[in-house]
């Protein structure tokens, strides 16, 4: 036992020393959560820092490792990690400082970077004339350990926390909830990254040492990945055939199919790359001689969905990054063809490649195609619908619903990408104090919804479905002055009632057609329906959403009179009308 003891203090010591940077990225990392998770994910700005913490850690843990790969053949480790670091630092203050300007267009540089960084991880102590087979020995182990460390910390993170919540119980600690959440951050990230780490013994000389093929793999890759890959190989054949039968244009989303398969594909390749020559898998041969002919025709197919969403409306980040990967799969399928020295290192080196061109080239980087992209297609829309007067744009100006749609689609989304004043140029002064004011205030996304509500003269083109409509009252503070009681509607169920003086009122809300209804004794009622309904049917052609001071409704009942206060009042279109509100405030008084 105490030789078992020694054992394990003796592997906890050896990692410690040779990946301290690691388990230091792991340890902040989860370290950030946990703080941004014991203040109960407080919405105060300056939590916000825990967030971008713990995200820039994270994104160290899988570089620190590269470059620990990369030292473990060429040394010069401490040059290597304070490049590391320094590189980290100026990712972090690539981030936004409030969480009020963290919008969609972050996510395609951290998902992209954190890509990299393990793509990295796969080929970055192989660019010199290290032996192939060692190049896939060294991912294939780094493919189990990873699949093992997931296994392991579950069953780690499970039985930590069943075992948290038996002392709870049973001892009726009554822990604050957070404790599991707590718990769960620092398992999952610094005590993953710490049985990795154990899995990886000594690092690049146990990792890329020839072993033999696990057979669970084999049966996996052989079994059960090729024969589906063909199966959604003939699914993508058989449509393509019907879009050359019917003569149209593919749907967009084939596109992630066809670069499912392809890339599901090269990672099965990958997988059984030893296999290949051996006689015994002829399986295995014949996938691999076949696979990247197959990708011949969808590659036709892949192009021209893409170029069919480009043409029609610009270049957006995602649509950047599918056009890209296109480019580097139609690389990858001829430079397997045509060369006969082919090495399978090219396929994470030419991923990596493409990938920083994607978020570093200048100019050519997907954000700045995007936005050039959009600019321009806003001026076409603007100048085809003769919308802009004096060099702004004239909202009273008859429109259709798609045309003002993408109108604020295309403000709203060059906003969130701190194009401020190319949009400010083209609004009058009301509309830019609006803007402006939503800006300062971090409502970027209720900029769209304000643009859209701004068309005054709107033709209904399309179908109404999923076509949604939002009032808001902007004064949040309700007056009680001169009424004697006051009730949230929210605090009534069918059976109750509000008892005042002699007389008791019941309230329904929002059953079917009845959106409101006001009973007094079960005698004198009050449907508020058609009131809300009238209301709302003096924004049929708006969308989005459109603010006003206040949204009130009064009426007299019996001996009462009663004021209805509304947060705000919602229109949903999904095949029929939906009418209905967050909630409302009743005030009454004694006539």
């Amino acid at each position: 036992m105490l030789k078992k003891i020694n054992e394990i203090f003796g592997k906890t010591d050896d990692v410690l020393r040779r990946y301290p940077m690691v388990l230091l990225m792991s340890f902040l990392g989860s370290l950030s959560l946990m703080c941004f998770a014991h203040v109960n994910f407080n919405s105060n700005p300056h939590f916000f820092v825990f967030i971008k913490f713990a995200l820039v850690s994270c994104l160290g843990i899988s570089l620190m490792f590269a470059l620990k790969m990369l030292s473990q053949r060429i040394g010069k480790q401490t040059l290597l990690e304070i490049s590391g670091v320094l590189f980290l630092v100026f990712f972090y203050f690539l981030l936004p400082q409030e969480e009020k300007y963290f919008t969609e267009r972050y996510a395609f540089l951290i998902v992209p970077a954190f890509i990299l960084s393990h793509l990295l991880v796969s080929f970055i102590a192989f660019f010199g004339k290290e032996k192939e087979v060692n190049f896939w020995q060294y991912n294939k182990n780094l493919f189990i350990n990873i699949f093992l460390t997931g296994v392991f910390t579950g069953v780690l993170t499970g039985g930590v926390e069943l075992a948290i919540l038996a002392i709870d119980k049973l001892f009726s600690f009554n822990f604050n909830e957070r404790y599991y959440l707590e718990t769960f951050y620092f398992l999952s990230i610094f005590g993953s990254s710490f049985i990795f780490l154990l899995f990886n013994e000594k690092g690049l000389s146990a990792l890329e040492k020839n072993g033999t093929y696990p057979v669970i793999l084999k049966f996996f890759t052989q079994y059960i990945l090729i024969p589906l890959l063909l199966i959604y190989a003939v699914i993508l054949y058989l449509y393509s055939a019907k879009i050359l039968i019917n003569w149209e244009l593919p749907r967009g989303w084939v596109s992630y199919l066809i670069l499912a398969y392809s890339v599901v594909g090269i990672l099965a390749l990958l997988l059984v790359h030893p296999l290949k020559h051996e006689s015994t898998t002829s399986w295995v041969r014949i996938f691999s001689k076949i696979f990247y002919f197959t990708l011949i025709p969808l590659l036709v197919l892949l192009f021209t969905a893409i170029f069919t969403r480009i043409l029609e409306y610009g270049y957006t980040e995602p649509r950047y990054f599918v056009l890209l990967l296109a480019i580097w799969l139609t690389l990858v399928v001829f430079y397997f063809i045509f060369t006969p020295k082919a090495t399978i290192k090219f396929v994470p080196i030419s991923l990596f490649a493409i990938g920083l061109f994607a978020l570093v080239c200048p100019y050519l980087n997907t954000f700045s195609v995007a936005k050039r992209s959009q600019k321009t297609e806003l001026k076409n829309i603007l100048n085809q619908n003769s919308l802009v007067k004096n060099g702004k744009i004239d909202f009273s100006v008859k429109v259709s619903d798609t045309v003002a749609d993408e109108i604020s689609n295309k403000i709203g989304f060059l906003v969130k990408r701190d194009e401020k004043e190319f949009v400010l140029n083209y609004m009058n002064l009301k509309h830019q104090k609006i803007i402006t004011n939503k800006i300062n205030k971090g409502d970027l996304y209720g900029i769209q919804s304000q643009v859209r509500s701004a068309f005054s003269n709107v033709d209904k083109t399309k179908n109404s479905f999923g076509e949604n409509f939002e009032l808001i009252a902007e004064n949040k503070l309700m007056f009680v002055q001169d009424y004697d009681f006051f009730a949230r509607v929210g605090n009534f169920r069918d059976t109750e009632g509000l008892t005042v003086g002699q007389d008791v009122f019941k309230i329904r809300s929002q059953q079917k057609e009845k959106l409101l209804v006001i009973t007094v004794n079960n005698s004198e009622n009050w449907d508020a329906s058609r009131e809300i309904k009238a209301l709302m049917a003096k924004y049929s052609n708006r969308t989005g959403r459109v603010s006003v001071p206040d949204i009130t409704l009064e009426h007299d009942l019996g001996n009462y009179h009663i004021k209805i206060i509304f947060d705000n009042l919602i229109r949903e279109n999904f095949g029929r009308e939906n009418i209905y509100f967050s909630d409302a405030y009743i005030l009454i008084r004694t006539r």
